[in-house]
């Protein structure tokens, strides 16, 4: 599954993210989906009896690789020359996959907290996360991709977990509940 996949992962670096209110949702998207504030995998555990989530890619990336949409969303005034963890997942809903993701945590943001995000192994990020004291979600931005499984959706949006930031993308698979189905 993995092979599969894994060019889809390069879709995040090449997208045209745009602001909710200039996206068109058109007939295909469900737009509660695409704008959900809570967590996306505590939303999709509700939709199936088992979620998981194969980690394609968990390494340690310099500040020189992130694109400058990325830079953008993640810079602050302690973040500017650090390095970045991606860990890059398949989350599959009954072993169906429905999301790639993309996480990209500074360095900053692993340190002090309660939850080690560098070993999240096999469960789903948004499990973790929204487990935090604090979390909150803001510079949502959406995108479609044309792909050989046709256009797809995807979504862009900054974390804070305990007011640390990580930028989080997703792409949604064919299968995924984002789509409206006939």
């Amino acid at each position: 599954m993995e092979q599969m996949y894994s060019s889809y992962f390069n879709y995040f670096t090449h997208l045209d993210w745009q602001t909710v209110s200039s996206f068109d949702f058109g007939e295909n998207f469900d737009s509660e989906w695409l704008q959900e504030q809570g967590s996306l995998s505590q939303r999709f555990s509700l939709q199936c009896q088992h979620l998981s989530a194969q980690v394609v890619r968990n390494q340690i990336l310099p500040i020189s690789q992130l694109t400058h949409f990325q830079r953008d969303m993640l810079l602050t005034a302690e973040s500017d020359d650090q390095d970045y963890l991606l860990r890059e997942v398949i989350l599959s809903a009954d072993d169906e996959p429905w999301l790639l993701g993309s996480t990209l945590i500074p360095r900053s943001s692993l340190t002090d907290e309660q939850f080690d995000l560098s070993k999240q192994g096999e469960k789903p990020l948004g499990l973790t996360v929204f487990q935090a004291q604090q979390v909150a979600r803001d510079q949502l931005h959406l995108g479609t991709v044309s792909s050989p499984l046709g256009e797809l959706a995807a979504r862009s949006s900054r974390l804070w977990m305990n007011q640390k930031p990580m930028l989080v993308a997703e792409l949604f698979l064919p299968p995924s509940p984002i789509y409206r189905k006939e």
